[in-house]
C-alpha cells in the first residue's frame, strides 16, 4: 500500500535536518520512497519555500506537477481568496478521488504555518512502527494518508506515469 506521509517539525530547518535520517531508514528498507518533497516556511514570509526531492528518490514517481498542485492547495489557495478558491474546488474534489481528501489538507495547513517545516513523502511498504520513533527524536509530528492501490493507479494517470504492473 502506498502512504503520503507528512512529517511537521516545529522548526524552519527541521524537514531538511531530517533527510538524513530519511535516507537511512530507505538504506535498511525500512521505507520504499517513491517521492519526495519539503517544506521550508521561514517567519518572515507569507508563503513557504518549497522543494522537489528527486535527489533523493531519482527520477520522482509524480513529479513537480503532483507537488505543485498539492503545495498550491495547501498553501495559496487561502491566499486567493473565493473566486479563485472555488475554481480550485474541483481540483481538491479529484485529490479525494485518489485518497487526498480537503480534511487532509486542511490538517496540513493547520499545522504547516511560518517558523515552521516539514517532509512529504509518497511511499511504499513502510514498516511505520520503525520509522515513527526515529522520526519522533527529530521532534516532528506524523501525519499521513494511505492510498489504495486504485487511488494509486489514478493519481499515477492523472500526473503522466504508466501504473506498474502488480509484483514490481
Amino acid at each position: 500500500m502506498t502512504s503520503l506521509t507528512v512529517w511537521t517539525f516545529p522548526v524552519t530547518d527541521g524537514a531538511e535536518k531530517a533527510l538524513g535520517l530519511l535516507e537511512q531508514l530507505q538504506k535498511q528498507q525500512l521505507i520504499s520512497i517513491s517521492d519526495a518533497a519539503y517544506v521550508t516556511w521561514p517567519e518572515d514570509r507569507k508563503k513557504p519555500k518549497t522543494k522537489d526531492l528527486g535527489s533523493l528518490t531519482g527520477a520522482g514517481a509524480l513529479g513537480g506537477g503532483f507537488w505543485g498542485l498539492l503545495f498550491g492547495l495547501i498553501f495559496l489557495v487561502p491566499l486567493l481568496g473565493l473566486a479563485v478558491g472555488a475554481a480550485i474546488g474541483a481540483l481538491t474534489g479529484s485529490l479525494a478521488h485518489v485518497g487526498i481528501d480537503e480534511q487532509f489538507i486542511d490538517t496540513v495547513r493547520a499545522q504547516v504555518t511560518p517558523g515552521t517545516s516539514a517532509l512529504f513523502v509518497m511511499a511504499n511498504d513502510t514498516v511505520i512502527d520503525r520509522v515513527v520513533e526515529p522520526f519522533k527524536e527529530t521532534g516532528a509530528s506524523l501525519l499521513t494518508t494511505n492510498l489504495s492501490a486504485v487511488e494509486e493507479a489514478r493519481l499515477r494517470e492523472a500526473f503522466g506515469e504508466a501504473p506498474q504492473p502488480e509484483g514490481l
